[in-house]
């Protein structure tokens, strides 16, 4: 019987040889697992430094927009907002702000050095406009800006008035691990960036979170309205594309929307993907709103980094491999070590940043050109992307 078993183990190991499979046995295991930062106060900056406002709330975005910002020491003075139910929710949670009759009023107060504001997707590039002509700086929920059109207006007054018009893209500036991504890329830890890939999904109803929409408005089914799947939800990978690549020029080689699954939606485009070429490194894109049911979360969003020396991954919002509970997981692999390392202890740098960039003038948490590339690029994967069908 013993003789039986050592032969059974010899053959065992000889097939593993035979496969491969004992080359690879040497790393498992080897992962280290580790916080990539001791817990830490969050960067924030003296209160008051800055007044801002809000106009319009349609998108629950504002939340962690007008918390970034107070973080970098702004002081929220008025909210306008056309819905009372919204509104009244807002007031509840920030209750420092007055409810302003009018947006005139906002734009008026010669107090008030920055507007927020998440409204409905079209609307937000003519209020970013006048709040410019009225001497205000402006940050937008994305997408900031929806056809190529819209986008040559807010140059033209950004140029003239010499104000910030920035956009908000949270999946980077509110995302832990992404940000231990931008600082490990910076260190040279994977070497030279050659590609980013960017897998986006997203829930259609949605309730987890400030963030969340259990039932969505009837703008958010026109692209008219929103601006198309790659204008809206992937103007975040295209921030991240142009970010660690550090592409100053770029170009769409194919994009590609549908309307895979809702058919009683004319209007609406329920996936989208894109290649992209740039003097920085190559990116693919894919965005979504196929996130089923059974996820713990609003979708299961993923950034691969491929670096010359090694590579990255961030889970941004869930790890259904690794059985740890929330969001904020980074993989780095280089030619030294395997690290799952959990980014739930980085500070987010952006919102003190931005208001130094009000007080100085300065551009350090984005600069003007990388807001308007990332927005156009966008833009021309959404008017070129051609239109798929599957068959049924």
């Amino acid at each position: 019987m013993n003789d039986r078993k050592k032969l059974r183990r010899q053959f065992l190991k000889d097939s593993a040889k035979a496969s491969g499979l004992m080359m690879m046995a040497p790393l498992v295991g080897k992962i280290k697992f580790i916080e990539s930062a001791q817990k830490q106060k969050e960067i924030t900056r003296t209160p008051n430094r800055i007044k801002f406002a809000v106009i319009n709330i349609d998108h629950p975005h504002i939340y962690g927009m007008t918390d970034a910002i107070k973080r970098g020491g702004g002081e929220l003075i008025a909210l306008y907002a056309k819905q009372p139910d919204l509104a009244a929710a807002f007031l509840k949670t920030y209750p420092e702000a007055k409810a302003a009759s009018s947006e005139r009023e906002i734009l008026e107060d010669h107090g008030i050095q920055l507007v927020l504001s998440s409204g409905i997707p079209d609307e937000r590039a003519p209020l970013g406009i006048r709040v410019m002509q009225h001497r205000k700086d402006y940050l937008s929920d994305k997408p900031g800006i929806i056809t190529l059109e819209q986008l040559a207006a807010v140059k033209k007054v950004q140029q003239e008035t010499n104000r910030i018009y920035s956009i908000m893209y949270s999946e980077r500036f509110e995302n832990k691990a992404t940000e231990k991504a931008s600082q490990l890329v910076a260190s040279g830890a994977i070497g030279q960036v050659m590609q980013t890939v960017n897998l986006a999904p997203h829930r259609i109803h949605n309730n987890i979170g400030k963030s969340g929409l259990a039932d969505r408005p009837d703008w958010f089914w026109d692209k008219n309205r929103y601006g198309g799947i790659l204008t809206d939800i992937g103007s975040h990978q295209f921030d991240q594309y142009l970010h660690f690549t550090g592409s100053s020029e770029a170009q769409v080689l194919v994009s590609q929307v549908g309307n895979i699954h809702h058919p009683d939606k004319p209007l609406f485009e329920d996936f989208g993907d894109v290649m992209l070429s740039g003097n920085g490194g190559a990116g693919y894109i894919r965005v979504d709103w196929f996130t089923p049911d059974g996820l713990d979360t609003w979708g299961d969003g993923r950034l691969t980094i491929l670096g010359t020396d090694g590579y990255i991954e961030v889970r941004k919002n869930t790890d259904i491999a690794s059985g740890n509970k929330g969001g904020n997981h980074l993989y780095l692999v280089n030619n030294k070590e395997m690290v799952h390392m959990d980014c739930n202890n980085e500070v987010l740098p952006f919102g003190p940043l931005f208001v130094d960039d009000v007080l100085n003038r300065t551009e350090t948490a984005m600069t003007q050109k990388h807001c308007f590339l990332t927005t156009e690029l966008a833009l021309r994967a959404q008017k070129d992307a051609r239109m798929m069908s599957l068959k049924k």
